[in-house]
């Protein structure tokens, strides 16, 4: 299936490894010119080498949200200038990577401005593409009570929220924005291999109640991040998409 991707101009921020590696590894692989950062300077070099044998352009850096919003505005408008645009902004930076779920503070300024920040910067550019994506990434801890109350699990909540409204303010602007909120995800160096080892009894009980009965990778999540971005899913927007595996337990309507 064609995604209409080739060409289009991708800015996802966290992608060097998880979830958002596999999305922009996707995103390159369909002609998709992409930039993206990350904390660890080695990663964004082996990511970059890996995306620039699928003949794009390719704009990578390592970048920390420690280094404050402004920084982070600053990084968002070069990676618009180097790419020539903006069509599809997906923002992945979020404490579950930084490994600081339980801090309130940070979980506002990465998960929820990572986000705002963004589409303040990228708006315009998003706008001027004709046919502008956001696509966020929330997570099921903001849809049901997920091993203890802490903030990663309320404000991927409020992105949902967030993502839902926007939806609506930016729509006349011919920009689509949607979630996507991904169960347990398990990948090499990622938390749930760390929980494998840590805390067996938790990893044991959350594998037992996939539907589907086995963990999610991060291509899993990534496939449904690149088609709701795509001009394939053109007339979809103010939705939030669970890839879980069946691991949530509700009736959606």
């Amino acid at each position: 299936m064609d995604l209409g991707l080739k060409g289009k101009k991708v800015i996802l921020t966290g992608g060097s490894r998880g979830i958002g590696r596999a999305s922009v590894e996707l995103f390159a692989a369909e002609g998709a010119d992409v930039a993206f950062c990350s904390r660890n300077p080695d990663q964004v070099a082996e990511t970059v080498a890996a995306l620039e044998k699928h003949g794009g352009k390719v704009f990578g850096s390592a970048f920390d949200m420690e280094a404050g919003h402004d920084a982070y505005r600053a990084w968002l408008a070069g990676a618009a200038e180097a790419l020539g645009g903006c069509d599809i902004f997906v923002p992945m930076i979020s404490t579950s990577g930084a490994g600081a779920t339980g801090d309130w503070q940070k979980g506002l300024d990465y998960d929820i401005m990572g986000a705002v920040i963004g589409v303040e910067v990228l708006e315009d550019h998003l706008a001027a593409s004709g046919a502008g994506s956001i696509v966020i990434t929330a997570s099921t801890a903001g849809l049901e009570t997920f091993i203890v109350p802490q903030g990663y699990n309320a404000l991927k909540g409020a992105l949902i929220v967030y993502a839902g409204q926007l939806s609506q303010a930016l729509g006349p602007k011919g920009i689509r924005v949607n979630a996507v909120s991904p169960g347990p995800i398990k990948f090499p160096g990622g938390n749930w291999e760390a929980i494998e080892g840590a805390m067996p009894e938790l990893y044991d009980a959350t594998q037992a109640q996939f539907a589907l009965g086995r963990w999610g990778g991060p291509e899993d999540v990534a496939r449904t991040v690149v088609f709701l971005a795509s001009d394939a899913s053109s007339y979809t927007t103010g939705t939030n998409i669970v890839v879980d595996g069946g691991y949530t337990k509700r009736v959606q309507f």
